[in-house]
């Protein structure tokens, strides 16, 4: 994978980013999907990650999920 083809914060952590891509994450936007506590669940992911992913979702608008799961709501 290049820098090209992720665009998660390129101050992050090797393990970190380890993390992320292991769990099938290279892009912010990929992120959206998952709650902030599932993020920290992840091995790697401490809290200068968390923080630097926060605030790179912020930049772009965008956020973690609210962990709500929509099944069954219409």
């Amino acid at each position: 994978m290049t820098q090209q083809e992720s665009d998660l914060p390129s101050g992050l952590s090797a393990p970190a980013r380890r993390a992320l891509v292991g769990a099938g994450y290279v892009r912010l936007e990929q992120l959206t999907r998952i709650s902030e506590a599932e993020i920290k669940q992840l091995h790697g992911i401490g809290p200068n990650a968390l923080k630097q992913i926060r605030h790179a979702l912020e930049a772009r608008g965008l956020s973690f999920s609210d962990g709500k799961s929509r099944k069954g709501q219409l």
